[in-house]
């Protein structure tokens, strides 16, 4: 354990740099927006100003939603139609998503905003309805403490590239695959 400690030591040592991050929970598993939102919560108990932006989810029902929307430090935007396999609507899906980012697109220049989380936004790129040229753009002259965390199912290899930290969720069982409905304060 006293070597241990001496390498773990010597990584906290060796960590100088401070900026923003830019974390990405990805993968087919649950977890990826409970992460981010557990992120939340630690940066609003800091103190931290944040915005979460939703690009899929249309539902204000959320016990997420229920709990952090009553938090003055925080901004919360419901702005997708539905998953896209209930729309069956991809102009409409288009204009939300747009509309979401140019949203997220004024976060990331407001440097009062310490945490900035887009929730699903994988889902904005592989459907084309915002390039990875912008959004590598906006990133890039965000302000420079500014934290951002993406989640959403398969990530693009050229947003992993731009990221500080990824992780991976990753299905091993799941109850709604047994036949359990999604139950709430555990789901949504």
């Amino acid at each position: 354990m006293q070597r241990k400690k001496a390498v773990v030591d010597a990584h906290i040592e060796a960590a100088r740099v401070s900026r923003g991050l830019l974390l990405i929970h990805t993968g087919n598993g649950k977890g990826k927006s409970t992460a981010a939102f557990g992120l939340l919560a630690r940066a609003l108990g800091h103190g931290k100003r944040a915005a979460v932006i939703q690009f899929i989810k249309s539902r204000s029902d959320t016990g997420e939603e229920a709990f952090f929307r009553q938090h003055a430090s925080l901004q919360w935007h419901v702005m997708g139609d539905g998953f896209t396999w209930e729309t069956q609507d991809a102009e409409s899906d288009r204009k939300s998503g747009r509309a979401a980012w140019e949203q997220a697109y004024r976060y990331l220049q407001d440097p009062a905003i310490d945490l900035l989380i887009l929730d699903e936004f994988t889902y904005a790129l592989k459907y084309g309805w915002v390039s990875i040229e912008e959004v590598a753009e906006a990133l890039g002259v965000r302000p420079a403490m500014q934290h951002v965390v993406v989640t959403g199912r398969a990530a693009p290899p050229s947003l992993i590239a731009l990221a500080d930290t990824v992780s991976e969720c990753q299905p091993i069982k799941h109850a709604f695959a047994a036949g359990v409905e999604a139950m709430p304060g555990i789901e949504f």
